[in-house]
């Protein structure tokens, strides 16, 4: 079988077999076929999809690429949360702790920034001597011994979507829904839970920027979790506007650990209140959705979703002083304050040239082997919906390198649109789907 002839299969739009799925992951974990060899077939993929026949076999031939966690020594139902991707987006940082406090365990794997989307794992990172790269003894030990641990995959789980996550982000593949759908379903499968709560993005800051495309990659991924033995739901959330008000790594751990102590962004807060419910019914310790509200507002203010935050953080190796006092989180040394040009209200923001400018800033990576600075980034001041005056500030950028602030500024700046008009906030879920079929907020 020869690999240029697979590839040529796929740009002709023909289904592989599970053979031939299994012989292009197992030949690329072993390094026996090159990273250029294996672009072009992402971007065949890209172009030419795969049924969903194709999608299963490729995840199941990326969970078999690596090890498999057994969690059966962990009391209790254990749920998994991941979200396919968004600006702002720091939900894992709040929801693991939290859902935790509430009685259901959460053994995470998250992964580094793809595009531009910030990472679980860099935002961590954030936090001075925080070790995500455990190993699976140490990482099955912290979650029976605190309930909650975060950890980036390991060599030996799942390398082939590892190898494969860091290659669709320099090589324009990543908002492919095959590829998507086997990259997080992998892991999910791979890390032994028992079921899965899944936050689908959608709009201007999401992969699936149209909603009809987020449904789709949400019924998909549902049907391939049932169909594995795991219990799934998926919720479609607006990407249209970034969640919170920090974008880049340090910034966000600062607004995460805000919302901890019972500050911080309304709309932060409220989809981590829906996403926990979702979790907290999977695990079995509530019944219903509103009850599931109410048991994790108050692991909120009673302070012990902080509390568990903070424990986690200890026994990953990270200085909880960092925790106590945010200002020891590393910052860029200069800001500057964006004002907007025109009066009016925010009628729209484009997240994704947000996010591509904080990328530009150093909070993402724009190829392969870039380093991340973990300072730099941007506070929004002004959101969708807001009024805004001539010389207001629409928010304020952290920066290191006065040529990347010229190219990240002028793009931050275009991503506002203000007109006369007061527009409303965009929804923040617009549907769920599970088992029972879809149901639409919108």
């Amino acid at each position: 079988m020869r690999f240029s002839d697979l590839i040529i299969k796929k740009r002709n739009r023909q289904e592989f077999s599970e053979e031939e799925i299994n012989f292009i992951i197992k030949n690329y974990v072993e390094d026996k076929i090159p990273d250029y060899q294996m672009s072009a077939m992402l971007m065949a993929i890209y172009f030419a999809g795969m049924c969903d026949n194709e999608i299963k076999y490729l995840t199941m031939a990326m969970v078999n690429s690596g090890q498999i966690i057994d969690l059966n020594t962990i009391p209790g139902i254990k749920v998994d949360k991941h979200s396919t991707g968004g600006v702002g987006d720091t939900t894992t940082l709040v929801l693991a702790p939290m859902v935790a406090a509430a009685g259901v365990p959460v053994a995470k794997i998250s992964g580094h920034g793809l595009g531009h989307t910030g990472g679980t794992i860099d935002k961590l990172k954030a936090i001075e001597g925080f070790k995500t790269e455990l190993n699976l003894k140490r990482f099955v030990e912290i979650v029976k011994e605190i309930g909650v641990s975060i950890i980036s995959p390991t060599s030996n789980l799942t390398p082939a979507g590892k190898k494969l996550y860091a290659l669709r982000d320099v090589t324009g593949t990543v908002d492919s829904i095959p590829l998507i759908v086997s990259s997080i379903m992998s892991k999910k499968i791979a890390v032994g839970a028992d079921a899965i709560v899944l936050d689908v993005t959608t709009g201007s800051g999401a992969f699936m920027r149209e909603y009809g495309d987020a449904l789709k990659l949400g019924k998909i991924m549902v049907s391939i979790g049932l169909e594995l033995g795991k219990e799934t739901i998926a919720v479609v959330s607006s990407m249209d506007e970034p969640l919170g008000f920090a974008i880049g790594n340090s910034l966000e751990v600062k607004e995460a650990i805000e919302v901890l102590k019972n500050r911080g962004p309304e709309d932060l807060r409220n989809l981590c209140l829906i996403l926990g419910s979702y979790m907290l019914k999977l695990g079995g310790v509530v019944n219903s959705l509103e009850e599931g509200k109410d048991k994790l507002r108050k692991t909120i203010e009673e302070g012990r979703a902080y509390k568990k935050f903070k424990e986690m953080v200890i026994a990953q190796g990270g200085n909880p002083q960092v925790i106590d006092n945010t200002e020891l989180l590393p910052l860029a040394e200069q800001n500057i304050k964006i004002k907007a040009n025109e009066s009016g209200y925010i009628q729209k923001m484009d997240s994704r040239a947000i996010g591509e400018s904080a990328t530009i800033l150093g909070a993402g990576r724009e190829k392969k082997e870039s380093e991340i600075d973990l300072s730099v980034g941007i506070v929004l001041e002004k959101k969708v919906g807001d009024k805004v005056n001539t010389g207001e500030v629409l928010a304020t950028v952290y920066f290191n390198s006065q040529e990347r602030l010229k190219k990240a500024q002028e793009k931050l700046l275009s991503s506002f649109t203000i007109s006369e008009e007061k527009t409303e906030k965009p929804p923040l879920v617009l549907a769920t789907i599970s088992k029972e079929g879809i149901k639409e907020f919108i």
